[in-house]
This record gives C-alpha cells, sequence and structure tokens, in this order.
C-alpha cells in the first residue's frame, strides 16, 4: 500500500504542476498570464485577459487535476475511514501545492481555489457547498471574488469538523487554507487598501479572445 501512496503523492504534484491557465493563455488569447493582469494563472486572471469562456475552461480543468488523483486514490485506498480519508487528503494536498508551485513553471503557480475545489469535492462535497455558498453569498454582497474566496477557504475546516469528518482530514484543511490564505496577501493588502477590484469592473465580458489587453491589477 505505501509504494502506491507515494506514487500517488508524485503522481498528485505532477498532475496538479500542470500549468493549464498559462497554457490556455497562450494557446486561446496568444497572452502570458503570468506577466499580465495579476500575474496569476488561475481561471480569474485567464478570464480578465484571454475572456470569460478560457477562464471557465481553465476553472473546470484545474478542478478537474484536484479532483482527479483523489477519486483514483479512493479505489486503492478505499472507503474513507479515518486513516484512508487521511491519505486521499494528502494526495489532495500534493495536488494543490503542485498547482502553487509548479515544477513546470519555475515552482510558481496558481492560487490553488479551483484546485482545492477539485480536492474538497472527492473529499466531502456538502463541505464544498457550505464553502461555496460563503463564496458566494460574499461575491453577491461585496463583489470581490478574491474575499469570497479567502473567506471560503477560512471556512472550509469547520465544515469538515460539523459534518464529522476524521480529525486527520480536519488538520490538513486547516493547511490548505493557510496556503490559499498566504498566496492572497496582496488581495488581503489591496483589500484593506481599498485599491482591490470588484469583479464587476475587472472586465471579463469586454476582453477579446483573440487580442486581450494586458492591464495590471
Amino acid at each position: 500500500m505505501w509504494p502506491a501512496f507515494i506514487g500517488f503523492l508524485i503522481g498528485a504534484y505532477l498532475v496538479g504542476s500542470i500549468p493549464f491557465g498559462l497554457m490556455i493563455g497562450r494557446a486561446a488569447g496568444h497572452v502570458d498570464v503570468s506577466k499580465a493582469g495579476s500575474g496569476n494563472i488561475g481561471a480569474t486572471n485567464v478570464a480578465r485577459e484571454a475572456g470569460l469562456g478560457w477562464g471557465l475552461v481553465t476553472l473546470v480543468v484545474d478542478v478537474l487535476k484536484g479532483f482527479i488523483p483523489v477519486a483514483l486514490a479512493y479505489h486503492v485506498v478505499g472507503p474513507p475511514a479515518e486513516a484512508a480519508e487521511g491519505l486521499m487528503g494528502a494526495v489532495g494536498m500534493a495536488a494543490l501545492v503542485g498547482h502553487q508551485f509548479s515544477i513546470y513553471n519555475h515552482f510558481r503557480g496558481g492560487k490553488g481555489i479551483a484546485t482545492g475545489l477539485g480536492v474538497f469535492l472527492a473529499l466531502s462535497p456538502m463541505a464544498c457547498l457550505f464553502s461555496g455558498t460563503v463564496f458566494f453569498v460574499v461575491v453577491i454582497l461585496w463583489g470581490y471574488i478574491s474575499l469570497g474566496s479567502i473567506l471560503a477557504a477560512f471556512a472550509l475546516p469547520l465544515w469538515l469538523c460539523l459534518l464529522g469528518h476524521s480529525k486527520s482530514l480536519v488538520l490538513l484543511s486547516v493547511g490548505v487554507a493557510a496556503l490559499v490564505i498566504f498566496l492572497h496577501r496582496g488581495n488581503i493588502q489591496r483589500l484593506v487598501q481599498g485599491n482591490e477590484r470588484k469583479w464587476r469592473n475587472a472586465g471579463y465580458l469586454n476582453r477579446s479572445t483573440s487580442r486581450p489587453n494586458s492591464s495590471s491589477e
């Protein structure tokens, strides 16, 4: 079992490291999203710089690279008893770290919201539903995608605890939340300063999918 588990950790990291946002931005919009807009390779910046449709494609594939390694590990490890749930959580964490610190992109990557969503969709769909509700309520009320993402990640360990998941998974989710919030530190600074852009003003619907402009955030 342990050789298979180690193999899953390595495989999850390598799959998570695939910089789909960077690849999609270059192929679809002829833009290097790591050097345009916010400089992030996640779905939000791809939507801003290459168009909403390509942002949605990036969102889906980034979710899948978190979901698939955990779902495959489930078939090897078995039903999510406490120990098994912790092992699957570790596989998901490896995929998330790959996305955030990609070996294919000089150990730079996205902030991990979509890939983290994929991980926890495989582990606890209900916890994702609750955190997703937090995200949408915050975005609808205040208009900040970054604030919604931060609060959704912050709330995730609470939902897992209330739903009766294992202590190991709850602790892993604390680590996931800490990483996500740390990578949003620039957004937090802009929120405090009042400089963070709201989604309505971010220009997702105004970008040409062929020749996007590269405004800085």
